[in-house]
């Protein structure tokens, strides 16, 4: 962050709360014109500080409101297995999220299903297929209370 100056970080929070503002509209917000403010916005990209733009979707509309946290322990602590399993984790259209954790559990899957029966389904023919696992402890989510992939900096 040393390389980034206040309207730099103006433009990131910006654009944290909503990626849809044009130059336009960020350039009247930081004060400068539209030009510099796009190039410093591509220059934000290339840099990495934007990873991508993206949609919140609202699952549940879409019938996936079940949300599902999973704790996975692998069989074993090995190079190989744990790449094998960011490998077949990767291929499922459930998990949304995956993170390699540490502490009583190897990951942390964030799962999206219709229903219960949905999720039993997900866990003994797909989750049940990666031969890696070797236990699992799900946590059912009853209430979103707040959803934003924003960084408060």
């Amino acid at each position: 962050m040393d390389q980034l100056d206040n309207i730099d970080l103006k433009l990131l929070r910006l654009l944290g709360e909503d990626s849809r503002l044009t130059t336009k509209e960020l350039a009247a917000k930081v004060n400068l014109s539209p030009s510099p403010v796009f190039e410093r916005v591509k220059r934000l990209e290339a840099a990495g500080y934007i990873k991508k733009y993206i949609a919140l979707i609202d699952a549940e509309k879409l019938n996936y409101g079940l949300i599902i946290f999973c704790n996975i322990r692998l069989k074993q602590h090995d190079k190989s297995i744990g790449h094998q399993f960011v490998t077949d984790i990767m291929k499922l259209k459930e998990v949304v999220e995956c993170y390699n954790i540490s502490g009583d559990y190897d990951f942390l899957l964030k799962v999206y299903a219709r229903d219960m029966k949905h999720y039993q389904d997900f866990v003994f023919n797909k989750l049940g297929s990666v031969k890696s696992i070797g236990s699992t402890h799900s946590t059912f989510v009853m209430c979103e209370n707040k959803n934003t992939h924003n960084i408060n900096f």
